[in-house]
């Protein structure tokens, strides 16, 4: 009886960490990410061509998103659109992500917060959710970034 009161009460605390918890940090990301204006994104560029980012390279694009859009292209058809505001100071209009000397790494010109370019999750300082990120479709002649599917 005793082992039976002892697998409820782990399957309980279990329950508690799998469903409770997870979803408690998914709420203040949202929440976070929530304060970055949604403005309309949909516009094409051609990596290939006028628009060139080589493999492993990445481009700015100030007039678009909410304080520009920096697009990495991981390799020949993949693309990663990220959000120049930065999720933990979202209301400083000084706050601005930019690619590092590394070139792996996007930091935050005010708090300091280190993102990868590879998928835009914290990298350091004091950030804990990662940049906000832009649909991408290529292909092969023209890349689509976009907010709403």
């Amino acid at each position: 009886m005793m082992i039976l009161k002892n697998i409820q009460t782990e399957l309980k605390i279990s329950f508690i960490f799998l469903f409770i918890f997870p979803v408690a940090c998914n709420d203040k990301n949202d929440e976070y990410q929530n304060l970055i204006p949604n403005v309309y994104v949909d516009f094409y560029i051609q990596p290939d061509g006028i628009d060139f980012i080589s493999l492993g390279n990445w481009k700015v694009y100030n007039l678009v998103g909410y304080r520009g859009i920096i697009i990495y292209r991981i390799d020949q058809y993949t693309f990663h659109a990220y959000e120049r505001c930065c999720p933990y100071d979202p209301q400083l209009d000084s706050a601005i992500v930019e690619v590092n000397n590394s070139g792996i790494l996007m930091v935050d010109s005010l708090c300091m917060s280190l993102y990868s370019i590879l998928d835009g999750s914290p990298a350091g300082g004091p950030a804990t959710i990662p940049l906000k990120q832009y649909f991408t479709e290529y292909d092969g002649n023209q890349l689509h970034v976009y907010n709403s599917p």
